[in-house]
């Protein structure tokens, strides 16, 4: 059934849905869960609800309430461990000004936390993650790697150092880049999460005529994720991103095959990816940095000479 309010739906890919309530007042809808990707759970937490709300920042909203959603293991892990993921949960959303009112919890062999988010937005200011015009530029607000990284942790081959950096950058909310590109005024925005970079590009120019150039070398990196994936410490799902987007990307013969792992690799809580009018985009980075996000990069372009394609260049 169509509903004329119905503002972003099930039509394609988007990061959330969003309901128009009023001429001025629009909702938006988004649910994000996963099994942890850390051992601390209060870094947990806090990743997890960092990475759920990015769905709302990535289509310009402001986030305004949540619900918990709790799979824990009662029989076999410490209540002391739930306490901590929520707790660490809790200091997110009150960063982000968000309202708890409540969730839902069951057992399961396997740990998992997330939340629901209800954001508000007016329906004339929503970015979607398609809108994007020839000559836009693409600026990429963290750099490229926690997949990566993650898995070395998981083997031990991490070092603190490391540990911490990822860490610390999962935990950041999208919030300042999402306001600033309000402010500056945009096309189109997503966040890079579990399809990478390259699957979540794709998804801004599919059914559009329009493609992505991407240069390699202004690409933001977390410091030792391509040596880690030189060292084949790479995450299946950046095996399965890469077999199912691979056809559609063109990719220079000077491209490293490692450095593609990176632009495949599913991300947890990564940036936004956005496309900003050509005469804006300076603007838009100066601004970014002026506010603390100094990794945040312009990365490529949109064009009109790759239907539906990604080239992806070593060099600017």
């Amino acid at each position: 059934m169509d509903d004329p309010n119905l503002i972003v739906g099930l039509e394609r890919a988007d990061d959330a849905g969003v309901y128009k309530l009023s001429e001025d007042l629009a909702l938006i809808q988004t649910v994000d869960f996963f099994t942890p990707i850390v051992d601390d759970p209060h870094s947990f937490g806090q990743i997890a609800v960092a990475n759920a709300l990015s769905d709302v920042y990535a289509m310009g909203g402001q986030p305004l309430t949540a619900m918990n959603i709790v799979c824990f293991p009662i029989k076999t892990m410490d209540l002391s461990v739930l306490r901590e993921i929520l707790k660490g949960g809790l200091e997110k959303m009150k960063e982000a000004g968000l309202t708890l009112v409540g969730g839902h919890s069951i057992e399961d062999a396997e740990l998992k936390y997330g939340l629901s988010v209800t954001g508000t937005i007016h329906p004339s200011r929503v970015v979607t993650n398609v809108g994007a015009h020839a000559g836009d530029r693409l600026i990429l607000t963290k750099p490229l790697g926690t997949g990566i990284i993650n898995t070395a942790i998981k083997g031990g081959m991490a070092k603190k150092e490391s540990i911490t950096m990822v860490t610390d950058y999962m935990t950041r909310l999208n919030k300042t880049a999402s306001e600033t590109m309000q402010e500056i005024g945009v096309h189109a925005c997503t966040d890079v999460t579990g399809f990478g970079l390259l699957g979540h590009a794709f998804e801004m120019i599919q059914g559009t005529g329009k493609g992505m150039v991407f240069h390699c070398s202004s690409v933001p990196l977390f410091p030792g994720a391509l040596d880690f994936a030189e060292m084949g410490l790479v995450p299946g799902g950046t095996y399965r991103n890469r077999e199912f987007r691979i056809h559609q990307v063109d990719i220079d013969p000077a491209v490293s095959p490692f450095l593609m792992d990176i632009l495949f690799d599913p991300q947890t809580s990564g940036g936004l990816l956005i496309a900003v009018p050509g005469e804006k985009t300076e603007k838009m980075l100066r601004r970014l940095h002026e506010k603390g996000i100094d990794e945040a990069a312009i990365i490529g372009e949109v064009v009109n000479d790759l239907r539906e394609r990604i080239g992806v260049m070593p060099k600017d």
